[in-house]
C-alpha cells in the first residue's frame, strides 16, 4: 500500500470528505420523494439518536489510534504498535456490543423520550422499530474506525478514504433501493421501508470493512501484523491509557455536536406541541431543522471539515516548535477563509431557500422558511470546528471540555424559553431554537479565542479587518441576488426550473462577490498572491496573471 505525503494525504482526505458529503446531500432528493413527510420524520428520529450512540462508541478512536500508531512506529516500537491495534479492536468490540444492546433493548424508552405526549404523528412502536433497525450499524462502524486509524497512522490515506466512499455508496444504494422496493414492489408498510433504509448504515459499514480487511491482509508484512516481532517493554495498560487519553477530547466534541441536534429535536418537538401546533406540523418543523436542513447544510459545513484535516498537523508542528506567531497566523488564516467562503454561501442559500428546498424536498413554504433561518447555524458550526480543532492540536483538553459542555448547556437552557419568547412576540417559535443553537456555538467560540489570547497572546485583528472589508462585496452580492430574484420568473413546483434558477443566480452572485473582493485586494489578502496567481493562471490557461 502506498504511503501518502502530507500534502497528498490532505488532498485525498479532503476530496473524500467533500465527495461523501455531496453524495449524502444529493441522495435525499429521491429518498424524500419516496418516503414523504411521515417517513422523513421516522428516519430523522432513528438517525439522530444513532449518531449520538455512534459517537459514544467510536468517536475520536480513528484519530487516537492513528496518533498512537504513528508515535510507536516513529520510535520503532513495532510490537507495541501492533498490540495497540489489537487492543483497540478488543476495546471497540466490547464498547460496540454494550452500546448496541443498550440502544436495541431500550429503543421504546428512547422513542418515548423523543415523542413525549405527542399524538397524531409517529407512534412509539414505529420509532422503536426504526431505532432497532439502525442499531445494528453500531456493531460494524466502530470496528471500521479502528482499522482506518491503523492505516492512517502509517500515512496510508487512500485506503481509508476509498473505504469511506464505498461505505457511502453502498449505504445510499441500500437506502434508495430498499425503500423503493419495500413500498412500490412488495407493498410493505412505510415503517418497514424506513427500517430497511436506516439499516443501510450497517450494509455500508460491512462493505467498507470487507474492503479494508482485504487490503490489510494482503499487506500484513508492510503493516508488521506478524507474530515474530521483538517484544517491547510497554505494557498493555500504558497503551490503553494512551489511546483513551487521545480519544476522549474528540469524543467530547463529537458527542456535544450530536447532542446539540438531539436536544434541539426533543425540545423543539415538545415546545411546539405545548404551543398548540398539530403533530404533523411540529414533526415537519423539527425534522426540517435537525435532519433535512442539515443535509443541505453539508454544502457549507464540509468546508470546515476539509480544512481541519490540514489545519491540525500545521498547528501541531508549530506548537511542538513553540512558534506561537505561526500558530497565530494559521488560526487567523483558517478563520479568515471560513468567513470569506461561508458568509456568501449562507446568505446565498438563505435568499434562495425556496428553490433550493424545492430541488431537494419539493416545494413547501414552511420548509423553505425554516431552512432560510437555520442555514446561518452552519457558519457558527464551522467557526466552532476550527477553534476546537486548534485547542485539541495544542493539547488544551480541559479547555475543549469546558467550551464544548458550556456551549451545549447554554443551548439546552435557552431552547425552550427563547422559543416561547419568540412565539409571544409574534415570530415563529422555531427561530428561538436556531438562536439558542447559535448562542451555544458562539459562547464556545468566544471562550476558546479568549483562552488562546490569554495563554499565548494571540491577536485577531486581521479577522476583524476582514469582516469590515468583506461587507462591501457581501452586501453587493445580496443586492444583486435580490434583484435577480425579483426579475427572473420561476415555477417552484418544477425541479428543473429551480435548478436552472439557482444555477444562474448563484453564478452571477459568485462573480459579483469574487470580482469586488479581487478589486479590493481581499482575495490576495486571504489566499496569498502566489496561490491566487496559480489559480488564475489555471483558469485562464496561463493568459492572465497578477503582476
Amino acid at each position: 500500500m502506498k504511503k501518502s505525503s502530507f500534502i497528498e494525504g490532505t488532498v485525498i482526505a479532503t476530496l473524500a470528505i467533500v465527495f461523501v458529503k455531496i453524495l449524502g446531500m444529493l441522495y435525499v432528493i429521491p429518498f424524500y420523494a419516496t418516503i414523504g413527510v411521515e417517513g422523513a420524520a421516522l428516519y430523522a428520529y432513528a438517525y439522530n439518536i444513532y449518531v449520538i450512540f455512534l459517537d459514544i462508541s467510536s468517536a475520536g478512536l480513528p484519530i487516537a489510534i492513528s496518533k498512537v500508531i504513528n508515535e510507536f512506529n516513529t520510535l520503532g516500537k513495532l510490537d507495541a504498535k501492533v498490540r495497540a491495534y489489537r487492543l483497540g479492536k478488543q476495546l471497540i468490540t466490547f464498547i460496540s456490543v454494550v452500546v448496541f444492546c443498550l440502544l436495541f433493548l431500550f429503543a421504546p424508552h428512547v422513542a418515548r423520550l423523543i415523542l413525549g405526549d405527542l399524538s397524531g404523528g409517529s407512534t412509539i412502536e414505529q420509532v422503536s422499530f426504526v431505532i432497532r433497525c439502525v442499531s445494528f450499524a453500531l456493531l460494524v462502524i466502530p470496528y471500521l474506525s479502528v482499522s482506518k486509524g491503523y492505516l492512517q497512522g502509517h500515512n496510508i490515506i487512500n485506503v481509508s478514504s476509498i473505504s469511506q466512499v464505498i461505505e457511502q455508496v453502498v449505504r445510499i444504494i441500500f437506502i434508495l433501493g430498499g425503500s423503493y422496493l419495500a413500498l412500490n414492489v412488495f407493498h410493505l408498510s412505510l415503517t418497514t421501508a424506513v427500517g430497511i433504509a436506516v439499516f443501510g448504515a450497517c450494509a455500508g459499514g460491512i462493505a467498507a470493512a470487507l474492503y479494508i480487511v482485504s487490503r490489510i491482509r494482503k499487506n500484513k508484512k508492510q503493516l508488521h501484523l506478524t507474530d515474530d516481532l521483538p517484544k517491547d517493554d510497554i505494557s498493555n495498560k500504558a497503551i490503553l491509557k494512551k489511546i483513551v487519553m487521545y480519544a476522549v477530547p474528540f469524543i467530547i466534541i463529537d458527542i456535544a455536536v450530536s447532542i446539540y441536534n438531539f436536544v434541539d429535536m426533543v425540545f423543539i418537538l415538545r415546545t411546539l406541541d405545548y404551543l398548540g401546533f398539530d403533530a404533523t406540523t411540529a414533526e415537519y418543523i423539527t425534522t426540517s431543522i435537525t435532519t433535512w436542513g442539515g443535509k443541505i447544510m453539508m454544502i457549507v459545513s464540509s468546508v470546515a471539515m476539509g480544512m481541519s484535516v490540514s489545519l491540525i498537523p500545521n498547528i501541531v508542528e508549530a506548537y511542538t516548535l513553540k512558534k506561537w506567531h505561526i500558530v497565530n497566523h494559521k488560526l487567523n488564516k483558517a478563520l479568515q477563509i471560513i468567513l470569506f467562503v461561508c458568509l456568501p454561501m449562507v446568505f446565498g442559500l438563505s435568499l434562495l431557500s425556496k428553490p433550493v428546498w424545492s430541488i431537494f424536498y419539493g416545494y413547501n413554504e414552511l420548509g423553505a422558511f425554516v431552512f432560510s433561518i437555520y442555514i446561518f447555524v452552519a457558519l457558527f458550526f464551522n467557526l466552532y470546528t476550527i477553534t476546537s480543532s486548534t485547542l485539541q492540536s495544542l493539547n488544551k483538553f480541559k479547555a475543549v471540555y469546558f467550551t464544548s459542555i458550556f456551549g451545549f448547556f447554554l443551548n439546552a437552557i435557552l431552547d425552550i424559553p427563547l422559543m416561547i419568547l419568540f412565539h409571544h412576540l409574534g415570530f415563529d417559535a422555531f427561530i428561538g431554537a436556531c438562536v439558542a443553537t447559535i448562542i451555544g456555538y458562539s459562547s464556545s467560540i468566544i471562550f476558546a479565542l479568549i483562552l488562546l489570547r490569554k495563554d499565548h497572546k494571540l491577536s485577531y485583528r486581521s479577522i476583524f479587518d476582514l469582516l469590515v472589508k468583506v461587507m462591501v462585496p457581501l452586501v453587493s452580492m445580496i443586492l444583486v441576488v435580490s434583484f435577480l430574484k425579483w426579475l427572473i420568473p420561476i415555477n417552484y413546483v418544477s425541479k428543473v426550473s429551480c435548478i436552472f434558477y439557482v444555477g444562474i443566480i448563484s453564478v452571477v452572485g459568485a462573480i459579483v462577490y469574487l470580482f469586488i473582493s479581487y478589486k479590493m485586494g481581499i482575495l490576495e489578502s486571504v489566499f496569498g498572491k502566489e496561490y491566487l496567481n496559480k489559480i488564475i493562471k489555471k483558469l485562464t490557461f496561463g493568459k492572465i496573471s497578477i503582476s
